[in-house]
């Protein structure tokens, strides 16, 4: 069986007419976006992750049906403002994507024509300095996209082992001085408790020469960022937990920021849109139990110079785009 012919990548669309900007968030790829999930009236949207309601109002204004989730309670009300004007077109719950499964059960949806994940953390996130994403602002290490969650990056720095420190600085931040900020972090906590970003920045920094434009906390703020709100089992567990809501045809469509996401949309995508898996253990290729989608992106789509002038946040962007085969009968 022959694999798909995968159409051609979707060309920028990131001018100045497909700008969005909601006084809470930029969103990037906004052309891109529309072109990629082919938003028109009576058509069901999924945006897994809200933010100030950019990405949403582009597929309303095309006369779509979205429901939104996330799981900052700001995000929710700066975005509640800006599309309560689509009325009863517009739905938002306040959750985080992993379980959207049992969410859009509870609501009695079973089929969707799209589904836009826009991971990460958010400009607003990241400018406010109460939120602790933050290195260049002063504030309490907190992190927490859901504020309800009873874990924080100071409880995590502060009650965590060396090792375990040196593992999520390593594995989640790519930081190639872990193992010596860790210990460092450990050192300065046997004394006073590590509780404001700046107290984390001074730690990082006495281990971390400046170098460059990039700020030496850079990689390990990510990190723990991405530990505190277990990014990446949401990413996983949310794209699983989809499928089965998104109608043949429809299409998903993922935007991420760093490579640790990208490689997960990679290949949760090109295990999916494969016919056939082969082994070298096995006779012939056999048929793949997981086969569901078509690439629509061959490689991911990045933003425009255009785009990134405008908006520096979207030079690391990636948007990656599948589509949902016909159920089968």
């Amino acid at each position: 069986m022959r694999t798909p012919k995968q159409e051609p990548k979707i060309a920028g669309g990131g001018g100045d007419s497909a700008r969005v900007f909601s006084g809470y968030h930029e969103s990037v790829l906004p052309g891109e976006v529309v072109e990629a999930l082919r938003p028109g009236e009576g058509k069901l949207y999924i945006d897994g992750t809200l933010g100030g309601g950019g990405h949403a109002s582009l597929l309303l204004e095309a006369g779509a049906s979205v429901i939104g989730f996330d799981q900052d309670e700001e995000a929710l009300e700066e975005a509640g403002k800006k599309l309560e004007k689509y009325g009863e077109r517009f739905r938002s719950v306040r959750t985080n994507f992993r379980v959207a499964g049992e969410v859009l059960e509870g609501l009695g949806v079973r089929d969707v024509d799209g589904v836009l994940l826009d991971v990460g953390v958010s400009s607003r996130q990241l400018d406010a300095g109460g939120r602790g994403f933050s290195f260049r602002e002063n504030g309490p290490l907190d992190m927490r996209m859901d504020r309800r969650s009873p874990v924080t990056a100071e409880s995590v720095v502060n009650g965590e082992t060396q090792e375990r420190l040196s593992e999520i600085f390593r594995e989640y931040g790519e930081e190639p001085m872990a193992a010596k900020v860790a210990a460092r972090i450990v050192q300065v906590r046997e004394s006073r408790r590590l509780e404001t970003t700046f107290d984390l920045v001074e730690a990082v920094g006495s281990v971390i020469p400046k170098r460059g434009p990039r700020h030496p906390a850079t990689k390990v703020f990510q990190a723990l960022r991405v530990a505190v709100n277990d990014e990446l089992g949401s990413l996983k567990e949310g794209l699983e937990g989809f499928v089965p809501f998104l109608a043949g045809g429809g299409r998903m469509a993922v935007i991420t920021f760093h490579s640790l996401e990208d490689r997960i949309v990679k290949r949760f995508f090109k295990e999916r849109s494969a016919p056939e898996i082969d082994r070298p253990e096995w006779a012939q290729a056999r048929p793949n139990p997981l086969y569901s989608f078509r690439l629509i992106t061959s490689s991911p789509v990045a933003a425009t110079a255009a785009e990134v002038s405008k908006n520096p946040r979207s030079r690391s962007a990636k948007l990656r785009v599948a589509e949902k085969l016909p159920r089968k009968p």
